[in-house]
């Protein structure tokens, strides 16, 4: 197995980016293949069986095994996404895998392909060694979080077992035990076109757009000053973008926006689009139709209530590499919890600082590499 830094950097080198439902990309740079021929190529040098687990036409889900030589006393579930946000006004070569003074630079480099390195190294370990008393490893490398959360859909829908999932995002060697949950929404008005000399003819649905982000920015405000959650905070919306008209000198007969909805633990999407759509209704001058789309199926909270046991194990083993540990909650949606939706505790840990993520000069802290899949490691190992 190649060193650390020497994956890191292959794996930054080659372009994984989700569209998330864009359409002005280049295609050489889109999706997951070139990394998932990548991670294949060396688990099977490994000696490991791989599995494809086709999610879309091209985008694959990958799982590899390691089964140790004694009575596992537990299996774990080691998963890491593939894909990476866009790489527009970035500042360093997105692609590049720069090394300037201990940090390697590029498009996900922290969120998340350090991750995948860390699992990849831990893993190859295990295989290489064989430790008596070792647990039962799933590694899976899955598609599409970064937008619809498709991949690790598809991974629980085809039965994924394990007692426990330890999921890769930065985390700067900390636990996360819970997170907010995430729905998106499209909001549609629509109106009657015609030409911008007579606008008196037709109807503007950009105007009646305006009134409603009128009140979604009200709904954005009422729902921020709801109790929040001890640990997560409040409830958030915002409005992400808008799209209407086709030009100056038309008037515009339809009008879109994207509405991003943060829940909490004991939230679901269901209840909270019926609560907007009725507070819509309610707000004045709405007196035209709109429509309230869910866009994909949603990423729910993950709530700390069954990662006790999970937390204690794992804090434990990183207090024996770092000295230190904490544990804590986040605002942003992760695969762990459509992982824990499927009855296995999971939580997120990994090396880098989520604050670099998605940066236009996204970086890591190759410092933080070797810990952490030592850490792995010594979880999986029993060591």
């Amino acid at each position: 197995m190649l060193p650390l830094p020497q994956l890191l950097a292959d794996l930054v080198r080659l372009p994984s980016v989700n569209p998330m439902g864009r359409t002005d990309l280049p295609a050489d740079i889109l999706y997951e293949s070139r990394v998932g021929a990548y991670l294949e190529q060396r688990l099977r040098d490994l000696g490991c069986e791989v599995r494809r687990q086709p999610v879309q036409p091209g985008r694959d889900n990958l799982m590899a095994v390691y089964d140790p030589p004694s009575p596992p006393p537990f299996t774990v579930v080691f998963e890491c996404h593939q894909d990476t946000v866009p790489v527009d006004a970035m500042t360093v070569d997105p692609f590049g895998a720069v090394v300037e003074g201990g940090k390697l630079y590029g498009r996900g480099a922290c969120d998340v392909k350090a991750g995948a390195a860390v699992m990849l190294t831990a893993f190859a370990r295990l295989v290489r060694e064989r430790p008596i008393g070792s647990a039962r490893v799933i590694l899976a490398y899955t598609v599409d979080e970064e937008h619809t959360f498709l991949g690790a859909q598809e991974l629980v829908k085809q039965g994924l077992q394990a007692d426990y999932a330890i999921v890769a995002e930065p985390t700067l060697l900390n636990i996360v035990s819970a997170h907010k949950g995430v729905v998106r929404w499209l909001v549609e008005t629509t109106g009657r076109a015609c030409h911008s000399s007579r606008p008196e003819q037709g109807v503007n649905a950009i105007y009646r757009m305006g009134r409603l982000l009128a009140g979604l920015a009200a709904y954005a405000e009422q729902v921020r000053t709801r109790p929040p959650d001890p640990a997560l905070g409040p409830r958030t919306l915002s409005v992400g973008r808008i799209i209407g008209g086709v030009s100056p000198n038309t008037v515009p007969d339809s009008c879109r926006v994207d509405v991003d909805r943060r829940l909490l633990p004991g939230e679901t999407s269901e209840p909270a689009a019926a609560d907007l759509e009725s507070f819509l209704r309610d707000t004045p001058g709405v007196d035209f139709p709109f429509t309230l789309t869910q866009t994909h199926a949603p990423c729910p909270p993950l709530s700390p209530a069954a990662s006790g046991e999970l937390v204690a194990r794992l804090g434990a083993v990183i207090d024996t590499v770092t000295g230190r540990h904490e544990v804590h909650a986040v605002p942003y949606g992760t695969d762990a919890s459509t992982i824990a939706g499927a009855g296995i505790p999971a939580v997120v840990f990994g090396p880098g600082d989520i604050a670099q993520a998605h940066t236009k000069d996204e970086w890591i802290d190759l410092a933080q590499l070797a810990p952490a899949a030592e850490i792995l490691y010594r979880f999986a190992s029993g060591r």
